[in-house]
């Protein structure tokens, strides 16, 4: 077993500070609805502070996908961006920031929360300028989430705005280490930048008996690989073709390829072409990944650029190990040898080598197994929760001086 002592482990999330009395606040969340990282986390994060008995109040386009039934404390205010004629593309911007500051005016929000920098920290921005012009000031914490600074912020139409709107942020948070040096690498950033980590909600992603669905797809025993994403080509979905090709040919095997996007129909085609498309099912978009991860035994993520890595962590809370690209925060998700396997981004051929060995390894699969939950659940939603309620009240409390 592994506790505070391991190597492996320790220090690898940061120190949490005591927090003091419980004190309720009213939470305004900017996020994209979608099934990404980011309107993921942002989503269940929301719901968590609720059931804390914050108030939380959800702005953006449409419902989130993960806010699908009635919640305590939660409110939804959906960005009426009606499509007028005088506007080649509707004005979305505009919209959102006139949507927050009457959300923040008529229910009175303490703070503002805006997940990913395009284009929510420069709308919180143009929002808080217009409050403060009716003598009402909200704070406004910016977390980064990963693309939104390695592809959207770094391209050159963006970037002045994106380094400006997270200097003009009360507080700022990045889901990994790796994520915050490449924001310090790649702008000039003048406000400290936190790490909190994404996390898990293990009443929802934990390994249930789900063997009666294990044995329709794999009726005859066979291992099961799945892949979970957006099907953009920073995925790398191709590779987990190729990776698990190479796996089938020396264990019997089935994929799952769990999501859709822009590269879904040329992986396909390559399934085609190598022959391999008895033994891999592309299930589209999914609500409820945990019960396919529960089948699973092994996950691929062989991405090239990975802030964090939550599809990873949502297959390690399920008891499934993980074989990765060691890009961006995933060496800090998944630790080489112990939960799963790492290599350079494009090495397809040692993917492939390091599953087989693992697959063929029933003990070590096992013992992989046990690791890779010992793991996530250093990133329960109950350990890092307490981590954004006190960087809120820090940020509140600074706020508080600057009016002051």
């Amino acid at each position: 077993m592994f506790n505070d002592q391991c190597p492996i482990f320790k220090d690898q999330l940061p120190s949490r500070r005591p927090r003091s009395s419980f004190v309720a606040m009213k939470i305004g969340i900017v996020c994209y609805p979608t099934y990404g990282g980011s309107g993921v986390i942002a989503t269940e994060l929301g719901l968590g502070l609720a059931r804390k008995g914050h108030e939380v109040h959800f702005i953006t386009y449409r419902r989130p996908v993960r806010l699908a039934h009635f919640h305590e404390n939660v409110f939804y205010h959906e960005v009426d961006n009606e499509d007028y004629p005088l506007f080649e593309y509707p004005p979305y911007d505009t919209a959102l920031a006139s949507t927050i500051v009457d959300v923040v005016q008529y229910h009175n929000l303490d703070l503002l929360h805006v997940h990913y920098a395009i284009p929510h920290a420069a709308v919180a921005y143009m929002a808080k300028k217009i409050l403060i012009s009716q003598g009402r000031y909200v704070p406004v914490v910016t977390t980064l989430h990963g693309t939104d600074i390695t592809l959207v912020g770094n391209n050159r139409a963006f970037a002045p705005v994106v380094e400006f709107s997270i200097n003009k942020s009360d507080g700022v948070t990045a889901v990994s280490q790796s994520l915050k040096n490449d924001t310090q690498r790649l702008f000039h950033i003048e406000r400290d930048i936190r790490v909190v980590y994404n996390f898990i909600d293990f009443e929802r992603f934990r390994k249930v008996d789900k063997d009666h669905f294990k044995k329709i797809i794999a009726p005859d025993g066979e291992r099961i690989l799945a892949h979970t994403s957006n099907f953009r080509k920073v995925k790398r979905v191709e590779d987990v073709v190729q990776i698990f090709n190479k796996v089938r040919q020396q264990v019997p095997s089935k994929l799952l390829m769990i999501g859709d996007g822009p590269e879904r129909q040329n992986t396909e085609r390559l399934c085609r072409e190598l022959g391999i498309c008895d033994d891999v099912r592309f299930l589209g978009k999914q609500d409820a990944i945990e019960e396919l991860l529960a089948i699973c035994d092994l996950f691929l993520i062989p991405s090239e650029s990975e802030s964090f890595g939550l599809a990873a962590l949502e297959a390690m809370a399920c008891e499934v190990p993980v074989i990765s690209s060691n890009s961006g925060g995933l060496p800090e998700v998944n630790i080489h040898g112990v939960t799963g396997y790492l290599s350079d981004v494009g090495n397809t051929e040692e993917m492939a080598a390091y599953a087989i060995q693992l697959l063929q390894d029933e003990a070590q699969l096992q013992q992989f197994r046990k690791n890779a939950l010992a793991q996530a659940q250093r990133f329960d939603l109950h350990n890092i929760l307490p981590d954004y309620e006190a960087y809120y009240e820090e940020v509140l409390e600074r706020s508080a001086i600057k009016v002051e």
